[in-house]
C-alpha cells in the first residue's frame, strides 16, 4: 500500500492493524536453511527415499534432530511424495512358513523386466535373502532361460552361497528341467507359491517394486552393459548404504554384522 497507493507507513499500519514496530522488526534467521538443504540435496540423490529414511541418513551424518523436525521442513520444503493408494484384498486363512533365522536358509527370485533407451526390452532375474533382505544378485541380459538361472545359481554357489531354499513363481524358467536337475544336485529344494498368489513371496515382490521405483525408474540405460553396470552399482549401494525399515532401519550388511548366528560366523572365518 505504501508503494502503489503512496500513503504514509503510519496508516498503512492503521489499515492492516499491525504496529509499526512490528512491521520494521527485521525477520529471525532462518535456523532450519541448513537442514532444508541438506534434506533437499539428500532427497535429490534417494529420489524415492520419504522423510523416516532421509531422517536416518541425516543422524548417520552425525545431525541431532528428531524426527518431527525433519518431517517438519521435509514437507515445508514439499519434497512429499505422492502415494498409491493400494486395493484392498481380502483376508483369508493361509499357512504361513516360519521367518528364517540366518543367512543363506531361504532365498527368493523373481523376473523384472524393463527397456532400453531405444525400446529393446531387457530381463533382469532377482535374488534376495529374505532372512536380510540382502541383494544376492541381480543378472541383466535380453533374454534369462531356466537353463541361465541355473547357471547364475550355480556362480553364486562357486563363490560360498547356497541356500537351503528358493521361494519362487511357477514361471516357466523357475519350473524347466535345468533348474529342477540343479537343485537337485546341490540339495536345494524349491518352493512353489501357490498359482496366482503372488503374496505367497511378498519379500520378493516388495523388493521388485523398490527396485522399479529407486533404480529402474531413475536412470536411462543406453545399452546392456550401461544397464548392467547402473544395476550393480545400486545393487551394492542397496546392500551397503541403503537403511531398511524392517531391519530397524540398518542397512542389509549391518543386521547381518549384529545378529549372524555364532556358528555361520565361525564358519566365515
Amino acid at each position: 500500500m505504501i508503494e502503489r497507493h503512496g500513503i504514509s507507513e503510519r496508516r498503512a499500519c492503521g489499515l492492516v492493524v499491525v504496529t509499526r514496530k512490528t512491521y520494521r522488526r527485521a525477520p529471525a534467521p532462518d535456523k532450519d536453511a541448513a537442514l532444508r538443504q541438506r534434506l533437499c540435496e539428500l532427497a535429490e540423490q534417494r529420489r524415492r527415499f520419504r522423510s523416516p529414511r532421509l531422517h536416518v541418513l541425516l543422524q548417520r551424518e552425525g545431525w541431532r534432530i528428531n524426527h518431527k523436525r525433519v518431517e517438519r521442513v521435509y514437507k515445508e520444503a514439499g519434497l512429499s511424495l505422492r502415494l498409491r493408494r493400494r486395493r484392498k484384498r481380502p483376508s483369508h486363512l493361509r499357512v504361513v512358513q516360519p521367518p528364517p533365522s540366518g543367512p543363506n536358509q531361504r532365498w527368493s527370485m523373481d523376473f523384472v523386466a524393463d527397456t532400453l533407451w531405444h525400446g529393446r526390452r531387457i530381463r533382469t532375474l532377482t535374488v534376495i535373502d529374505t532372512w536380510n533382505r540382502e541383494v544376492v544378485w541381480i543378472e541383466v541380459d535380453h533374454s534369462l532361460s531356466g537353463r541361465r538361472v541355473a547357471r547364475v545359481l550355480d556362480g553364486l554357489r562357486s563363490l560360498g552361497k547356497l541356500p537351503s531354499q528358493i521361494q519362487v513363481d511357477n514361471g516357466p524358467e523357475f519350473t524347466s528341467k535345468a533348474l529342477d536337475q540343479w537343485a537337485y544336485e546341490h540339495g536345494v529344494r524349491l518352493q512353489f507359491i501357490r498359482p496366482g498368489k503372488p503374496v505367497d513371496n511378498a519379500h520378493i515382490e516388495s523388493f521388485n517394486g523398490r527396485f522399479r521405483e529407486e533404480c529402474l525408474n531413475q536412470h536411462t540405460f543406453r545399452s546392456l552393459h550401461d544397464a548392467q553396470q547402473k544395476i550393480e552399482a545400486w545393487r551394492l549401494d542397496y546392500n551397503a548404504a541403503r537403511p531398511h525399515s524392517a531391519l530397524g532401519y540398518l542397512t542389509p550388511a549391518e543386521y547381518r554384522e549384529r545378529h549372524q548366528p555364532p556358528t555361520a560366523q565361525i564358519a566365515n572365518l
